[in-house]
């Protein structure tokens, strides 16, 4: 249980792999630490978390449950089933407002926020999401390999995401869902891969159980596929890091440095929040490092008021 009236050490804002990686290490260093979570996270559509050494194939409630088991050895580490909707105040002291009304102050910040998806506009996308339908080969393309598949994506990103996608399959359609956005040479570059290309509008995604069976597009096409692969419309998962004064990179992440440092001092950023990776291994690792590079300041600044 969090105490109020108690100057935190470190606020974390957000329960993912991010905050419990950062809180694991904060609890082992023994600084006073509140994770706040709204339990609401965007791998929450999926079933399982693939990559993890370890937890390959664990499901993200399953993850969750496990990391608070082993943080719950370190004493010094709270957490609080609350929506963070207030940041304020400075370095060595800022002030936390939640939506239960409820305030906390703490030294120091980390936001572990991620993101979240805009609604899904393709009709019959949300029933495959996280079953058959994903954003990341990396995370989900195992499960695919050699399967036709459907692309849907466009532009520079496509011709980005189509050698990458290769390599778990050679059986992909790409839908850009409208104009290709694509040049010339870029075309004539699908082509000679044999990477069929369709621009009409998709109509509908058909699917059983989640499971993907076809892409009707609005010409009349129809793409039978055992998966997707799209690329998400994604926004900041919380829009306190720009409040507070943190500078943003030109996707919308927050822009800190190797250690998670953001531009405001004694506040931090890890995970997808400053990331475009969007893997759980990643954001774990950023929380780890940002973690250190906390509790190395609060140690430091320690030791010269006592010196």
């Amino acid at each position: 249980m969090v105490k109020k009236a108690e100057l935190l050490d470190a606020a974390i804002i957000g329960g993912g792999p991010a905050g419990l990686s950062a809180s694991l290490v904060l609890g082992r260093a023994r600084k006073r630490v509140a994770v706040f979570d709204d339990s609401r996270p965007r791998n929450a559509v999926t079933r399982k978390t693939h990559g993890f050494l370890t937890r390959d194939g664990v499901s993200p409630g399953d993850f969750r449950r496990l990391a608070k088991e082993e943080i719950g050895a370190y004493p010094s580490v709270s957490f609080a089933a609350d929506t963070v909707v207030s940041v304020t105040g400075t370095d060595g002291h800022f002030q936390i407002g939640t939506a239960q009304g409820n305030t906390y102050s703490s030294k120091k910040l980390l936001f572990a926020v991620g993101m979240k998806d805009r609604p899904l506009d393709i009709p019959g996308l949300a029933e495959s999401y996280g079953k058959s339908a994903f954003v990341c080969p990396y995370c989900d393309g195992w499960e695919l390999r050699d399967e036709p598949l459907v692309v849907i994506n466009k532009g520079a990103e496509l011709m980005h995401f189509a050698p990458l996608i290769s390599g778990w399959t050679n059986r992909f359609t790409i839908c850009t869902n409208g104009p290709d956005q694509l040049t010339i040479e870029q075309r004539e570059e699908l082509r000679r891969h044999q990477v069929p290309l369709f621009d009409s509008p998709i109509r509908h995604i058909d699917s059983s159980d989640g499971i993907v069976r076809q892409v009707d597009l609005e010409d009349g096409t129809a793409i039978p596929c055992r998966g997707i692969f799209f690329k998400p419309d994604l926004v900041a998962g919380s829009d306190l890091p720009r409040t507070i004064g943190c500078r943003l990179t030109e996707t919308g992440t927050v822009a800190v440095d190797e250690m998670g440092r953001t531009s405001v001092p004694g506040v931090y950023g890890a995970g997808d929040a400053v990331s475009r990776m969007h893997q759980a291994i990643a954001a774990a690792a950023m929380g780890a490092a940002a973690a250190g590079a906390m509790n190395n300041e609060l140690n430091t600044e320690a030791w010269r008021r006592n010196g």
